[in-house]
């Protein structure tokens, strides 16, 4: 069995060292080199490169891992293990000179999560959790709040992207926590917002629409800072992005419920 604590050491320092060529290229960036995967979608070339740093360093750590990838720029396949890798969240305040934006990795073992790094880039904040060792910012550990009412909870959430469909539902929602909560934000990274709610600073968060590269490091971090994250009818496994709500454990039974009436009802 690996050793998850040194795993998470060795990608944490893989993601900072990947994480100072982001913050140089952020130096005069210039949109118009940017692609545009979709409307609200895009990916520069810091993104490409950002992911190719990743998985060659990775691919030393653990030779036998395979990758999922949001560029694409692997597509080995593991047989027990699996690096799951945004190498940018939050490209569009990337491109717009807007922080937050964070490089999100995961290793998944037998598609469970065992070690998780995300990394801050702007503010030097590094998130990182292994199974079973808790949660770390800046290698002191981290705890979500204790909070107890959703009418003391700040809540984070995404604007859907490029899935419509559940669109004002959506917007149902979001004014109602309006309006019962303490506030909601909208960060423009996900990862960033359940880094947040591991560490306290937000009470809870909930999207639809993302992809498991989005998610897969903030689930594990959240969990092992004590939250629960589920989809939107309380399951808590196999989670991909598609829906998620992320919350401490004391407001989660109440914020479920109000996105469950809202978002399935």
């Amino acid at each position: 069995m690996i050793d998850y604590k040194k795993i998470c050491t060795e990608v944490e320092a893989v993601v900072r060292r990947t994480g100072e060529f982001i913050l140089k290229e952020s130096e005069g960036f210039d949109i118009s080199r940017t692609e545009t995967k979709g409307l609200h979608d895009l990916v520069s070339y810091v993104d490409k490169g950002s992911e190719k740093m990743l998985v060659d360093r990775l691919s030393i750590i653990l030779p036998e891992a395979g990758f999922l990838t949001e560029e694409g720029t692997s597509v080995k396949k593991g047989l027990r293990y699996c690096w799951v890798i945004d190498p940018l969240d939050g490209t569009t305040n990337f491109v717009h000179g807007v922080h937050p934006f964070a490089i999100s990795v995961a290793l998944m073992e037998d598609d469970q999560a065992v070690a998780g790094v995300v990394y801050e880039v702007g503010g030097n904040e590094s998130f990182t959790s292994w199974k079973n060792g808790g949660a770390w910012l800046n290698g002191n550990q981290i705890h979500v709040s204790g909070a107890d009412k959703l009418s003391e909870s700040l809540v984070a959430t995404g604007f859907p992207y490029s899935n419509f469909s559940h669109i004002e539902k959506y917007m149902d929602c979001l004014t109602y926590f309006c309006k019962t909560t303490h506030g909601v934000r909208r960060l423009g990274s996900a990862a960033i917002d359940l880094a947040y709610v591991a560490c306290g600073r937000f009470e809870a968060f909930y999207e639809y629409g993302l992809n498991p590269w989005d998610v897969a490091a903030g689930i594990l971090l959240v969990r092992e800072a004590g939250g629960r994250v589920s989809d939107f009818e309380g399951n808590e496994k196999n989670l991909d992005g598609r829906e998620i709500v992320a919350c401490n454990r004391f407001v989660f039974p109440e914020f479920l419920e109000n996105v469950t009436k809202f978002m399935h009802g």
